[in-house]
């Protein structure tokens, strides 16, 4: 097996010179690099784990993770995908301190600050669309702490990943869902977090481009934030019942649906007997209420079970949280940035059926 030092003397340098090559760190020549590169590629190079963890743990790096919602489901698995990478990290001695925070972007770079005094060596970012996190992540990239956004992005700043789904596609898909479901005239209303979160914006956008052409047409009655909240929900479900009896249906773009469930149970008691073996309300013309949204915590689950929820669209929370870690550990151990920007995670919908 090929050594440092054998790279060093076929290519007649330091082997601090080889390290910073091979690590990303450090001021070396072009045509050193290069040299120093044919030479890796020449000996088939595989660098020492063993060596590199002990290399690691003398550095005592650790990794913040910052997500939103405090009590929100969704972020559960998010985390638990995090930390089912502590094994892997506590091999290099790699610490992890990890943020719970409500919507807000004065809460968001409040906890990046608190992290960066926590002496943080990267970052997992669940962003606020500002251009405050944009600079933000900027000025930590400048300062050498990678960061890697997941669940929601911010492009066009310096992270070095995004990991997540495709906001897009996830609203062509519940516009999709809709409309195989009820083949006809629709008017809907649509159930938002934040127009400061771009997973929201883009599921709206990706439905609404979906729709513009589509035939039997879908109508948008009006759009509301609920900022994740299942009060707020409940509170803005009931009232959009009440200004447009005729609905036939909700799309939600992030968590709440929930608290929008209760409403509509409200509703429903009020007109006529509860039965909860089977909670599906009817709209004024007597077709299925629809509703679709995106996860599947456990409150989904259970009013998609009662038949409350139409579809859900699920996205691999574990995976994003436990690939963000990952993309993390390889670039603070090795240097290695990941092979792409995106890492899109897989879309699946689930039904009362496969559950």
């Amino acid at each position: 097996m090929a050594t440092m030092k054998e790279i060093a003397e076929l290519a007649g340098v330091s082997r601090g010179t080889v390290d910073r090559v091979l690590n990303r760190r450090g001021s070396v020549s072009p045509l050193t690099k290069k040299k120093i590169l044919e030479i890796v590629e020449m000996l088939d190079y595989k660098p020492n784990k063993a060596g590199i963890a002990l290399s690691v743990q003398k550095k005592s790096l650790t990794i913040g993770v910052i997500l939103f919602g405090a009590g929100n489901a969704f972020f559960d698995d998010v985390i638990e995908g995090v930390e089912s990478k502590l094994g892997d990290l506590s091999i290099y001695g790699i610490h992890l301190i990890t943020r719970r925070i409500p919507f807000g972007l004065d809460e968001e770079l409040g906890a990046i600050d608190q992290l960066l005094a926590d002496g943080i060596n990267g970052l997992v970012l669940s962003p606020y669309n500002d251009d405050s996190i944009r600079a933000k992540i900027d000025q930590l990239w400048d300062e050498g702490i990678p960061v890697v956004t997941t669940n929601t992005d911010i492009p066009e700043s310096r992270r070095i990943a995004y990991v997540g789904s495709d906001f897009y596609s996830c609203g062509q898909t519940a516009a999709a869902l809709f409309h195989r479901f009820a083949p006809r005239p629709l008017k809907l209303a649509i159930v938002t977090g934040s127009d400061r979160i771009l997973c929201h914006e883009d599921r709206i956008r990706g439905f609404l481009d979906y729709c513009r052409d589509l035939k039997p047409p879908i109508e948008i009655a009006e759009v509301i934030e609920a900022h994740d909240d299942d009060y707020e929900s409940y509170e803005a479900v009931t009232q959009l019942l009440a200004r447009y009896p005729d609905l036939d249906g909700l799309y939600y773009t992030a968590s709440g649906m929930y608290g929008g469930c209760r409403g509509l149970m409200h509703a429903r008691k009020m007109q006529s007997s509860p039965d909860d073996s089977d909670l599906c309300i009817r709209n004024k013309k007597g077709n299925p209420f629809l509703v679709i949204g995106f996860d599947s915590v456990p409150s989904t689950r259970e009013m998609l079970q009662k038949g409350l929820i139409t579809a859900t669209i699920t996205q691999q929370p574990q995976l994003q949280g436990s690939l963000s870690v990952s993309i993390l550990q390889d670039y603070l151990v090795s240097g290695k940035l990941p092979d792409r920007e995106i890492y899109h995670t897989e879309l699946s919908v689930k039904l009362r059926e496969n559950l």
